[in-house]
């Protein structure tokens, strides 16, 4: 099977010499909570909303729906406790049956050997430390893990949700990575960290290909998305970055507290993320699937950070959001858009909110969360603007005019959110005006 490879400039993906956007969809819970069935179908429907890349667990989501299937990886020496003395092979048989039915549908997985309550010394094993694994079992699990699943060329997520802030976590995860390297040096490996964090050791920068961040599900700091990029860029060396887990479609805000993650707020995560130096992909999420949420199961006590009641995984599948983020891929190759490098230094507006890169040539891209007169500090030869309705995607033209030796694009004429496109028509310029 052909792998996933980073692409020569260092900031994006390549699938067999061609340009691999990595359109996510999270959906840990799979190989414990969704059968065969199941699993059918919702392949079938993702692929038709355009996405390429699983991100699973590949042991028991710790916050999962309890409505499994009945397979573990581990014998269980209580009740939902494993005994990590011996592998049932049943688990890793079926779950390998769905990998494959993955890949002939064209899906990439991207596949997490750690989730962060199966390592000590972290803030996932402090909520629930029953299942902790024995250092000295690390390298025979991702051997397995290796063992059962390289036949189908994923990428490795070391990490689930994780920090790295004690000497023991970081010892678990160098295991892991050690092994993984040895074992498949062509692999693409990452580590999924937790919520607002921006710290990789630096011993670990050399051993990964790319970077995944998660601006996660806190209502009070989704400016993440566009905030840890600029920070990755400024203090790692140059690879590509995923927001690996923005807001999730109708999650309830981290916390417990009151309200849910709608439509725009989960473009705004993807758009702002990817204007800002996250330009190699995105992930979605929906409340429902991500847990594979089932009607009528008993409530798991582990409540993660706490989110409210997510909806059957059955609607879940059908949230509009989803059609949104299938668009980003489709929108980026309709408009030969390759190459987005971040632009902020340009933006005159008084907000960080909106997001200005520059993209392939005399272009400029823009997101706006809300429509406003947008203030460019620079002139442009002949410019003119278009805007995307991200809601609706209907477009239209917008005026631009030169003040004080600026460039003001107009308010565009739409109530949701939208891009705008920015063209210089220079006298040697190949571009013409974007339908």
């Amino acid at each position: 099977m052909a792998r996933v490879t980073v692409n020569q400039n260092q900031d994006g993906f390549e699938l067999n010499g061609k340009p691999f956007f990595y359109l996510g969809d999270t959906v840990w819970s799979a190989f414990t909570n969704i059968t065969l069935e199941e699993w059918a179908y919702y392949l079938k429907y993702r692929k038709a909303q355009g996405f390429n890349v699983l991100q699973i667990n590949t042991m028991p989501q710790w916050d999962r729906c309890l409505g499994d299937t009945g397979l573990y990886p581990f014998p269980m020496k209580a009740e939902q406790v494993y005994d990590y003395t011996e592998f049932n092979q049943d688990y890793y048989e079926n779950a390998k049956k769905m990998c494959q039915m993955a890949v002939e549908q064209g899906f990439q997985l991207a596949l997490v050997v750690l989730w962060v309550n199966y390592v000590p010394g972290t803030w996932g094993s402090k909520v629930t430390d029953a299942n902790v694994m024995p250092f000295e079992f690390i390298s025979r699990y991702t051997n397995k893990i290796i063992d059962e699943f390289e036949q189908f060329a994923p990428i490795y997520i070391v990490s689930g949700d994780t920090g790295f802030d004690t000497e023991e976590s970081i010892a678990y995860y160098r295991e892991a990575l050690k092994v993984l390297n040895e074992r498949t040096p062509e692999a693409l490996k990452a580590f999924h960290i937790k919520r607002g964090y921006d710290v990789i050791p630096e011993e670990f920068l050399d051993g990964i290909d790319f970077y995944m961040f998660q601006s996660g599900h806190n209502k009070t700091e989704q400016d993440k998305a566009y905030v840890i990029p600029e920070s990755f860029a400024a203090k790692y060396p140059k690879k590509p970055i995923i927001n690996s887990e923005p807001c999730y479609e109708q999650m309830g805000y981290s916390r417990q507290l009151y309200g849910r993650f709608h439509e725009q707020d989960i473009r705004a995560a993807a758009w702002t993320s990817i204007l800002s130096g996250a330009s190699a992909g995105i992930t979605y999420g929906a409340h429902g699937i991500w847990n594979w949420q089932k009607d009528n199961q008993p409530e798991n006590p582990i409540l993660g950070e706490g989110f409210d009641e997510a909806c059957s995984w059955r609607d879940a599948i059908h949230f509009p959001g989803a059609w949104d983020y299938g668009f980003i891929p489709e929108f980026l190759q309709d408009k030969n858009i390759t190459d987005i490098c971040p632009a902020m230094e340009l933006l005159g507006n008084n907000t960080k909110e909106i997001r200005v890169a520059k993209i392939n040539g005399n272009r400029y891209l823009l997101y706006l969360p809300h429509s406003t007169n947008v203030t460019l500090k620079k002139t442009f030869e002949n410019p003119t603007a278009r805007a995307i309705d991200l809601s609706a995607r209907r477009s239209s033209c917008v005026e631009c005019c030169e003040k004080n030796g600026a460039t003001v694009i107009k308010m565009h004429p739409f109530e949701h959110d939208a891009l705008l496109i920015l063209t210089e028509f220079c006298a040697n310029s190949t571009y013409c005006l974007l339908k």
